[in-house]
């Protein structure tokens, strides 16, 4: 379980979907017997203490009316796609449940910002932009080949890294019957390598829940 500071109040917490029925036994013992609402984002929990509980579903977890039905949902595993890209480097995979059953890594060159100026920069800049362009031609490429084959089955396709660079890929016309099924979070996540994208299976799975106290 990881918890971090929540902007506009309150906290994050991060839990894998195992573990969520504990969770929420235990915020019940600790702030009393909650009233459960169903919302679009998944379920709230508010706690006669004043606490609140606010239970995201993982993309591609279809939404419950109760706290049972929450539960089932997230545990039940489900087939998505993962797109990460970071300037020249990508890391596409498909992921059943918490097994990561394809991937595919790929880094390409492109050239950093260079302070020269006058004509020499602006040779530089049009490289730059040449080398990205080239970048996200191939991670296109990749997705389309890894990705699109899949498509029907998905449930979701969480991306990560740069929006930029992930917005980039899938402007590629192919992919558009990916487009539908982008999750709305983009995961935070460092250059993508093999090791990043077995992290990002983990993510992708986790319930967030946005604790607030007691006032």
């Amino acid at each position: 379980m990881t918890s971090r500071p929540a902007a506009g109040g309150g906290r994050w917490v991060e839990i894998d979907p195992a573990r969520v029925g504990r969770w929420i036994e235990g915020f019940a013992d600790r702030h009393g017997p909650p009233i459960t609402s169903t919302q679009e984002y998944g379920l709230l929990l508010a706690a006669p203490d004043g606490a609140t509980a606010e239970l995201y579903a993982p993309p591609g977890a279809p939404t419950a009316a109760d706290v049972a039905g929450f539960v089932a949902s997230v545990v039940t595993p489900r087939r998505i796609g993962l797109l990460l890209a970071r300037k020249g480097a990508v890391a596409i995979g498909v992921a059943e449940g918490a097994d990561l059953v394809s991937s595919k890594v790929d880094t390409r060159y492109v050239q950093g910002r260079t302070a020269a100026g006058g004509w020499s920069q602006h040779r530089f800049a049009r490289r730059r932009d040449n080398q990205a362009k080239a970048a996200l031609g191939e991670a296109a490429d990749l997705a389309v080949r890894l990705l699109l084959p899949a498509a029907a089955t998905l449930t979701a396709l969480v991306c990560g890294g740069d929006r930029r660079a992930v917005d980039g890929v899938l402007a590629d016309r192919r992919l558009a019957p990916l487009v539908p099924l982008r999750a709305e979070r983009l995961l935070d996540v460092p250059e993508p390598r093999h090791a990043v994208l077995l992290a990002a299976v983990v993510a992708a799975r986790a319930v967030r829940i946005r604790l607030r106290d007691p006032e």
